[in-house]
C-alpha cells in the first residue's frame, strides 16, 4: 500500500467497479477527483450543466444496468443536478452523484456554498451521506455500490469535502460489488405458473428498471409460448419488440381505452418488474388496491414493494429479468386457450397505433408513423415530457431493448442528455430523440458536449409554440383564458447550424421522410424541426374540443 490522497482512491475504487466513463461539470470542490481521473482511462464526459450531466449518467445505467456516475459542485451544482437524482429515483435506476463540499472545519458556518447534502438529498434519493474521514472513502464508496444496485435500483449521493479528497491516506481498496447468483427456484416458478394457468384472461404487465436484451428476447419467448398478451408500463415500451404479435400496448397516459377495459376485465395480471403505480392503473380507478378483482403475481426484486400499495396473491421477490429467463425456458403446462383472448389485444393495439388525423401542415402522428415503419432494430429513440410525447408512445413502435429511453418521472429536458449518453454507449446505433420546443429548450445547450465527443444524434424538435400539455389543461379547466404557456422559439435549424450540426425546418409532412435520411447521414448531430399546429394539443384533442370538454 502507498499513501494517496482521497480523489486517487475514489477513482481507482471506480476502476475496480468497471467504471468506464463519468458525466461532470467541473468544480473547485473536488479537484482532487479530477486529478484522478487524469490518465486513470475512466472518459470524463464533460456537460453544460449539473441537471444534463445527471440525466446522462441515469441513460447510462438503464443501458448498461450498471451505476451511472456524474460529478457536481457544490451548492448550485448539486441543487442543478437534483432533477436527474429525482429521475433516478422515480425510475429506479442505479446511479451514484458524487457532490463537492466545502472544507468539513468550516461545516455550519453557512460557507461559501454550504448545503446539508444529507438533508437535501433525503427525500428523493436511496442514501446520502457525506464522507468526513479520507481513510473510510472505501467503505462508503462499497456502501454506494451496493445501495445503487440492491434491491430497488436508485440513486445514492455522497458528498466530497474538499480537504477530505485532498489529503493522504494509506488504504486497501475494497473489491467490487460481488455479482449476486439467481435465486429463482422451481417450487417458485411452479407457484407462478400454478396460479397464471388458472386464470381466463390474463394479463402481463413488463416494466421496472435494469432490464438487458436478453430479457426482452425471453420475455417475448415466454408470451409466444403461453399464448399471452403483454403490455408495457409507463415508458418502459422496449421491455418487448412493439412488432411483437403478442404486444398489447403501455399502460401509459392517455392509455388505449381498449387496454384500460382489458386490464380492468382481466382475471389475473402477472407484473414482472413494475410497482403498478398510479398511471399503470389509472389513478387506481382501472385496479383498485382495496378491491382489485383479480388474482395479483407480483415479482419485483425489492421485498419491501410487495404488498406496498397492492396485496399480491403472490409475490416473488426477485429480480424480473432472472424470473424471465427461467419462464421463458418452461414448457407451458395445461392451461386455457388464451389466442381469442391475445389476438382482440393485438388487434386492439393495432387498431389504436393507426394514425389518425390532426390539424395543420405536418401531422406528427404520420410523422411518428413513417420513422417506425423505417427504424433499423437497433435503433434507440428517446424523449422526454410534454404533449409531443403523448404521439410518441402512442404511435412508436419501439424497438426491443434498449429501444426507447425516456423518464417515468415526467421530466423534461431528459430526452437529448440521455439520446447523447446512448450514442456515447451505442456509436454504432441510430439514435433519435423526440423533444417538444419547451423541452428542448431545458438542455438544448448540450449540443455543445454532443459536439465536442462525437454524439451524432438526430433531434426531432416539435415546435407548436406553447407548453402544449399545460396549454391542454388550461383550455379544459380554463377555457380560452391562455396564460402563462406561450413561448419565443429560436431558428432552431439555425441553432443546429451554428454548432457545427446539421439542420433542417419542416413544414409539411411529405417532407419529413427526405430529411431525416438526411440526418442520417449528415456525419454530425442533426435537429430537424417540425412547425406544428398548436391547435393539436394531443393525438385525440383540439382546442376547441378541450373548451367544449370544458363547457359539458
Amino acid at each position: 500500500m502507498t499513501q494517496r490522497h482521497g480523489g486517487q482512491i475514489l477513482v481507482d475504487h471506480l476502476k475496480a467497479q468497471g467504471v468506464r466513463r463519468v458525466f461532470s461539470v467541473p468544480g473547485e470542490s473536488f479537484l482532487a477527483a479530477l486529478d484522478g481521473l487524469y490518465e486513470s482511462g475512466i472518459e470524463n464526459v464533460v456537460c453544460r450543466h449539473e441537471g444534463g450531466a445527471v440525466m446522462m449518467a441515469e441513460a447510462h445505467a438503464k443501458l448498461t444496468g450498471q451505476p451511472g456516475i456524474a460529478f457536481v459542485t457544490r451548492g448550485p451544482g448539486a441543487t442543478n443536478g437534483s432533477s436527474g437524482v429525482h429521475v433516478a429515483q422515480q425510475d429506479s435506476t442505479p446511479l451514484i452523484l458524487f457532490v463537492g463540499q466545502i472544507d468539513n472545519r468550516h461545516r455550519d458556518r453557512e460557507a461559501f456554498q454550504e448545503v446539508n447534502y444529507r438533508e437535501f438529498f433525503k427525500p428523493i434519493a436511496k442514501w446520502a451521506a457525506e464522507v468526513d474521514h479520507t481513510e473510510r472513502l472505501p467503505e462508503y464508496l462499497s456502501r454506494a455500490f451496493h445501495q445503487a444496485l440492491s434491491g430497488r435500483p436508485g440513486p445514492v449521493v455522497l458528498a466530497l469535502p474538499e480537504n477530505m479528497l485532498s489529503a493522504q491516506a494509506d488504504v486497501p481498496d475494497i473489491p467490487p460489488v460481488a455479482p449476486t447468483p439467481p435465486s429463482v427456484c422451481s417450487e417458485q416458478l411452479d407457484a407462478v405458473l400454478e396460479k397464471l394457468c388458472k386464470a381466463e384472461r390474463p394479463l402481463v404487465i413488463a416494466g421496472g428498471s435494469v432490464w438487458s436484451s436478453d430479457a426482452a428476447a425471453g420475455l417475448a419467448e415466454f408470451a409466444q409460448n403461453f399464448g399471452l398478451p403483454v403490455c408495457a408500463t409507463f415508458r418502459r415500451m422496449d421491455r418487448i419488440d412493439n412488432r411483437h404479435p403478442n404486444y398489447a400496448g403501455d399502460l401509459a397516459v392517455g392509455m388505449n381505452p381498449k387496454l384500460a377495459k382489458r386490464l380492468r376485465e382481466s382475471d389475473c395480471l402477472l407484473v414482472l418488474g413494475a410497482r403498478l403505480g398510479d398511471i399503470a392503473t389509472g389513478s387506481y380507478e382501472l385496479v383498485d388496491p382495496a378491491a382489485p378483482g383479480k388474482t395479483i403475481i407480483h415479482i419485483h426484486p425489492d421485498p419491501n414493494e410487495l404488498g406496498r400499495v397492492f396485496r399480491p396473491d403472490l409475490g416473488l421477490a426477485a429480480p424480473a429479468v432472472d424470473v424471465i429467463a427461467k419462464l421463458s425456458r418452461r414448457p407451458a403446462p395445461d392451461r386455457p386457450d388464451w389466442s381469442g383472448w391475445t389476438r382482440a389485444a393485438r388487434a386492439d393495439y393495432l387498431d389504436w397505433i393507426t394514425p389518425r388525423e390532426t390539424p395543420g401542415a405536418v401531422k406528427l402522428e404520420q410523422v411518428i408513423h413513417q420513422l417506425s415503419e423505417h427504424l433499423p432494430d437497433n435503433a434507440i429513440v428517446t424523449n422526454g415530457a410534454g404533449n409531443f410525447a403523448a404521439f410518441l408512445h402512442r404511435y412508436l413502435r419501439a424497438r426491443a431493448f434498449p429501444g426507447h429511453l425516456a423518464p417515468t418521472s415526467g421530466s423534461m429536458g431528459y430526452g437529448f442528455p440521455a439520446a447523447i449518453s446512448a450514442k456515447l454507449e451505442h456509436p454504432d446505433r441510430p439514435v433519435i430523440c423526440f423533444a417538444g420546443d419547451g423541452c428542448f429548450q431545458m438542455t438544448l445547450n448540450e449540443m455543445s458536449t454532443a459536439r465536442q465527443y462525437g454524439a451524432n444524434v438526430i433531434t426531432i424538435v416539435c415546435n407548436n409554440g406553447q407548453y402544449g400539455t399545460i396549454r391542454m389543461h388550461q383550455e379544459k379547466t380554463y377555457p380560452g383564458r391562455v396564460s402563462g404557456t406561450q413561448m419565443f422559439n429560436p431558428d432552431y435549424a439555425a441553432f443546429a447550424r451554428a454548432y457545427g450540426a446539421h439542420g433542417e425546418r419542416i413544414e409539411r409532412t411529405e417532407d419529413f421522410l427526405p430529411a431525416y435520411l438526411r440526418a442520417l447521414e449528415a456525419g454530425c448531430p442533426a435537429v430537424i424541426e417540425l412547425v406544428l399546429d398548436p391547435d393539436a394539443l394531443s393525438p385525440g384533442l383540439t382546442v376547441a374540443s378541450a373548451q367544449a370538454l370544458a363547457k359539458a
